[in-house]
Formats: C-alpha cells, structure tokens, sequence
C-alpha cells in the first residue's frame, strides 16, 4: 500500500491564517475541516446554494473569516479537492439539542450511548462557564481566578473528549485518500497522540502550526499563545494540576481578556494583526505578578479594551 501522507495544521479561526492554509491545502486530495457534517455544503461548493444562505444554516463565531473560507473551499472544490467535515462532538451536541427541542429530558440520554459523554462534558463546560461570567467582573480577585481556573478545566476535558471522537473518526476515513490535511484548532494538540494510535502504520503523519513562522519573526513565544491558553493545555494534560503557575496563569488572562482585541481584523498578506496583537498583550502580561494582576483587575475590569491596555502598559513602564 502507498504511503498516505496526513498534515495535521493547527490555526486559529483567522483571516490572516487562511492564505497560510490554502497553499498547504492545495498539496492533498482531501480536506478535512474541523466542523459538524451539514447537507449545505455540498450545494454551496457547486455554488447551488449562495454563501449567505451557507452561513445562514451555520453558527459562524467569525463572519468574516467564515465567509473567506467558503469562498477559498469553493476554489479547492473546483480543482479536485474532496472536502469533508469532521467533527463528531459537534455532530452529537447538535442531535442532543433535537432531542430537547422534540421534548426530550436528560434523564433519556442513557450512560453508554453515544450522546452521554457528550452530553455531560458540554453541560460542566457550559456551568463553568457560566459561573465564570459574574465572577470574572466581580469585586472578589481571588474568586476570578478560581472561576478561570475551573472553566478552563472542564474546557480541556471537553477538548479531549472531542479530539478522541475526531480521531476515531478521522482514523476510518483516511486511507481513501493519498494525502489528507486535517483542519485542527491551537488548542487541539491531543489530536496528534490520538491520531497516531489509530491512523494505519504505513501513514506519515505531520504536524504544522500555521502561525509559527509569523509569531516568531514577530518575536513572539510559545506559538503565540496567551495565558489563559497555556492553562487549558496544562489542565489538558495534567487535569489535577494545582501550584502557583495554574494561578499566576488563571491572574494573567483576567488582564489579557481585557486587552485583546475582540473585533476580526483584516491587513494584506504578511500583516499578521491578530498575531501582531495576540504577542504585544502577551508581553504586557508576562512578568505580571499575581499581586499585579490584583490591583490591575480592580482598575480595568469596567473599562474598554483601548484604555484597558493603555492602563497595563502605564504600569508595566512604572516598574
């Protein structure tokens, strides 16, 4: 049997990362995406069905950088490439919340079926969630920090959870094709062991992360990555873990969420906004103690981003 060549690409869900991904892209026969199946999307590559209807049908998180993919899928469509979606957590989440708009209860989802894992690491990320919310903006630090630290907790279960069932569903497809690209999320490194138990001895499995070479030709570290992400990864790996680092992380996102730029942002090939930014708030919040974040927390909580970062790099300047 021929070798099957797979590229696992980490990226995040950017514009600027979209031209990074469509030159890797064009060297496989197929694509795999890293989202729930739709019936739409058959009709939207063959431009039956309009981009605007497409995303309609969809829960797109990011409009703009939704809308650049469709138009980039359409064209690999029209060279052969075979696109499909794969995201069975997603997949099951969507078949329970039928279930509850037929009239269903939670009592109905046996211990055993497919939807039950599923089921309970939604609903612990949703709760965690939450309860972060109020606390995050409250008067208590110390009760930020723990609320960020439990949701960030039962974001990495939920995270291994869904990188075990694409794996397992990735794993039955992939020797269909000669050479497969895996669409994955930053934070979905598991994926990559989970893959690799499963996929045929004879495939080359390799991993990319799409932003490596702008983050560090932009001097960033850690593939660019923000507290609050580093934490997930530790708890996705480590899930006990406690200490002093799991807190001093969980203090240093409360004031990186508050100085990063929410807004999609657009510059030409090799502007790299999101990346320029995600690296200029984490240098403002490396060397932050957890006494520093304290009395941040208490001066930005209530304010705008713009100011909110002004505020953080005025007191970095006075140290």
């Amino acid at each position: 049997m021929d070798r099957i060549r797979i590229t696992l690409a980490f990226s995040p869900h950017r514009i600027e990362a979209l031209p990074l991904a469509a030159e890797k892209m064009r060297r496989h026969e197929a694509i795999i995406l890293e989202e729930p199946e739709s019936p739409h999307l058959a009709p939207m590559l063959r431009k039956d069905l309009s981009i605007d209807e497409y995303l309609l049908e969809t829960d797109a998180g990011f409009p703009r950088f939704a809308r650049r993919s469709c138009e980039l899928l359409r064209e690999l469509h029209a060279e052969g490439k075979e696109i499909l979606q794969i995201e069975p957590f997603m997949d099951r989440l969507l078949e329970i919340h039928d279930i509850f708009g037929s009239g269903g209860t939670p009592e109905e989802i046996q211990e055993g079926s497919p939807h039950h894992g599923v089921y309970w690491a939604e609903r612990k990320c949703t709760a965690a969630l939450l309860d972060y919310y109020p606390k995050s903006a409250g008067h208590n630090f110390d009760e930020a920090v723990a609320a960020t630290q439990e949701f960030a907790r039962a974001d990495s279960a939920r995270g291994r959870l869904r990188d075990r069932l694409r794996a397992e569903k990735i794993a039955s497809v992939v020797e269909s094709y000669g050479s497969v690209y895996i669409e994955a999320g930053e934070l979905h490194v598991a994926l990559l062991p989970e893959l690799r138990r499963r996929i045929p001895k004879a495939a080359r499995l390799r991993p990319v992360y799409l932003m490596d070479q702008a983050v560090k030709r932009l001097g960033g570290r850690l593939r660019g990555l923000g507290p609050g992400d580093l934490l997930t990864l530790i708890y996705l790996f480590r899930p006990g873990y406690e200490g002093h680092r799991s807190d001093l992380l969980a203090a240093r996102n409360l004031i990186h969420v508050k100085i990063l730029m929410k807004e999609e942002m657009e510059g030409r090939d090799g502007e790299f906004p999101h990346t320029r930014d995600q690296i200029e708030s984490n240098r403002l919040v490396e060397g932050l103690s957890y006494q520093d974040c304290g009395t941040l927390y208490e001066e930005i909580r209530w304010i705008e981003t713009a100011r909110a970062r002004e505020r953080v790099r005025a007191y970095r300047q006075k140290e």
